[in-house]
């Protein structure tokens, strides 16, 4: 598929043009701001060719295309108004709230940046290679010219962040970067080197080194948009397109060197502190954490929040020993995915594996994640313990970071310090990352999917086959087309936690509820938001629709049952209304619970991915599943 012609797509399946709030890239996902999530179609887009996963996290909705996704950015930059920021933003959504808004914050100050970062980080490493080898002297005027190139994009970090920033919180990105420019301002510089005692107005200034700095500008130019904005009301319009940009660096800058600069410098520097005393206290367990828990953080997008101080301690100290342990999590990944491709005898699977094993080999993750171990569970588990392992050794060689970088095969000069200190162990603890996690992958096996299981539809006949299976195993079949999720991540501790019984969750793209078998109908819910029902082989099941919707008292449901009534696989129980359930504030996950859970020796999940109604979905044992081991 033409990227224009996945652009297309990509903007229709997330709701249009007009549903479109924001959007930026990092290495592989386009991050847009929807204005009405529910508008967009999940579903349909993760079944897009082209398209490797869709996420919702951090107030973004966020769809992985892979290393492609430049090209597809800039395509829907030209067949849509939506990377324009002079185009009418009409009614943006509510902004996100607590973590997850600060999490929408920082992701899209800083992914427009990681591309030119890890270049500029590549360049800058190559630099301190071939200084430290005697290839380039650092006096030679061909050195001088190149470590411009790579360091200039962290000197002059305000401006760019002024940028971002300002298109952010949808301020007048040229005020910004005036402020930005102002606190690196040669003038300004020389006060500080030479220690000249400063004021403004009487009032003491603290001055610091903000070249290179994050925190103070982003602060800065949050604060100027909401003034920006009181400003623009007030005034005139014969007045305010001048009046306005002259109040704001009035008030900004000196407010900025009096108390965002000072407050900012010192958090990021506490922030900076504070990690490094745990990985001074123990470099070793501070190393394992890092590279047990790094590709976790990215999988639910928490990682945002360290990605500022990675790069606040290479700009002010000139390197990191935090990031460093984080790669050892990129390359156990990759080697979970060359496991599953050396043990798996499905061909798709294979190929899938193989080509994501290449591209994480560069840092670009994604597709073995979502597309091959966290699916397969044991393969993603594999990688966390390599990454721990790996991280472990990383952290104990006191390995540092010297510029900025997604971790990668291409990437690792940036690890290569004055005389290498450190960048053997580096290389010991990525090499032993992705060989624990293969060999692991390998030996604890996973639930290898024969050809005929990547079937999307299933019939009569291959339900009476799957029943012929085993006498004494129960079958589910699926009562709700959706993207299966895990029951540990249903947001309801009474699921979440087992307490209501094994089983699996489904999120709903069609808002029907089918029997997963024949049965009886033994309750069914005067709220109409959820039903039980049991097997003529005594299983009982309970499809809970949605979270808290017993609230909603009815609304958005419509029950075509009543308790006694008899039911065969694929009648119609009950239909919902997804969009409208959301739109009241409500998650509409559907916990499918075997309320008898204990009568079995295991319930084990069929189906991963999307699922359709009346496909197999659950197996209820006695003992006799076959997995490969």
């Amino acid at each position: 598929m033409s990227q224009e012609k996945l652009a297309k797509e990509i903007v229709e399946l997330v709701g249009g043009e007009k549903n479109v709030e924001s959007l930026v890239h990092c290495a592989t996902r386009l991050r847009f701001v929807l204005k009405d999530d529910a508008k967009a179609d999940k579903a349909k887009l993760e079944k897009t060719e082209g398209i490797i996963a869709v996420k919702e996290n951090g107030g973004q909705f966020q769809v992985v295309v892979g290393n492609k996704v430049p090209e597809v950015y800039s395509a829907i930059g030209q067949i849509s108004n939506i990377l324009d920021d002079s185009s009418d933003k009409e009614k943006p959504r509510k902004a996100a709230k607590g973590l997850g808004g600060i999490i929408d914050i920082i992701s899209s100050i800083f992914a427009p940046l990681l591309g030119v970062m890890a270049g500029a980080g590549i360049l800058k490493g190559l630099l301190l290679i071939a200084s430290n080898i005697g290839w380039l002297e650092t006096t030679e005027t061909t050195y001088t010219i190149l470590y411009a190139a790579a360091d200039s994009l962290f000197y002059f970090l305000p401006l760019l962040l002024a940028v971002t920033t300002a298109r952010k919180f949808q301020g007048n990105m040229f005020v910004a970067m005036t402020i930005a420019g102002a606190l690196i301002y040669p003038s300004i510089v020389t006060l500080k080197s030479e220690g000249t005692p400063t004021d403004f107005f009487g009032i003491p200034v603290i001055l610091m080194n903000y070249s290179s700095t994050v925190i103070p500008i982003i602060l800065a130019v949050i604060v100027m948009s909401k003034l920006e904005k009181f400003f623009n009301k007030t005034l005139h319009d014969s007045v305010k397109n001048f009046v306005t940009p002259l109040f704001l660096l009035v008030i900004m800058v000196p407010l900025t060197l009096l108390v965002f600069g000072p407050f900012g410098v010192y958090v990021g520097n506490g922030i900076a502190a504070g990690l490094v005393a745990a990985f001074g206290f123990s470099p070793l367990l501070a190393g394992a954490v890092m590279g047990a828990s790094w590709q976790l953080l990215v999988i639910f997008g928490i990682h945002w929040g360290l990605i500022p101080v990675f790069i606040n301690n290479v700009a002010v100290y000139g390197q990191d020993g935090v990031k460093p342990a984080a790669t050892a999590s990129i390359f156990a990944q990759t080697g979970a995915a060359f496991g599953v491709m050396l043990k798996t005898k499905n061909k798709k699977l294979k190929t899938l594996a193989g080509s994501s094993t290449l591209t994480a080999l560069f840092g670009i993750t994604e597709p073995a994640i979502y597309g091959v171990t966290l699916p397969l569970k044991r393969p993603f588990i594999a990688g966390v313990i390599g990454g721990a392992v790996g991280g472990a050794i990383i952290g104990q060689a006191g390995t540092l970071a010297f510029a900025s970088g997604a971790p990668g095969l291409l990437t690792l000069p940036i690890f290569y310090g004055p005389g290498g200190q450190g960048f053997p162990g580096l290389i010991l603890g990525i090499v032993v990352s992705f060989v624990v996690s293969a060999v692991l992958t390998y030996i604890m096996g996973f639930k290898d999917p024969v050809e005929e299981e990547i079937k999307t539809e299933s019939t009569t006949s291959d339900q009476q086959s799957v029943r012929a299976t085993n006498a004494s195993d129960e079958i589910v079949f699926s009562p709700i087309e959706g993207t299966i999720v895990e029951l540990s991540e249903v947001p309801d501790p009474a699921f979440a936690s087992g307490a209501m019984g094994k089983g699996i969750a489904i999120e709903p793209t069609v808002g029907r509820v089918v029997a997963p078998f024949d049965g009886t109908v033994t309750v069914a819910f005067k709220k109409k938001h959820a039903l039980a029902v049991v097997s003529d082989t005594g299983a009982e099941i309970l499809v809970h629709v949605g979270v808290d919707t017993v609230k909603l008292d009815g609304q958005h449901f419509v029950s075509h049952i009543k308790e006694g009534d008899r039911v065969q696989a694929g009648d119609l129980l009950l239909e919902f209304d997804i969009a409208q359930i959301k739109a009241a504030g409500y998650h509409t996950v559907t916990p499918i619970i075997v309320t008898n859970s204990a009568n079995y020796e295991e319930v084990i999940p069929q189906a991963t991915g999307q699922v359709h109604s009346q496909e197999l979905l659950l197996k209820l044992s006695s003992g006799n599943d076959q997995e490969q081991k």
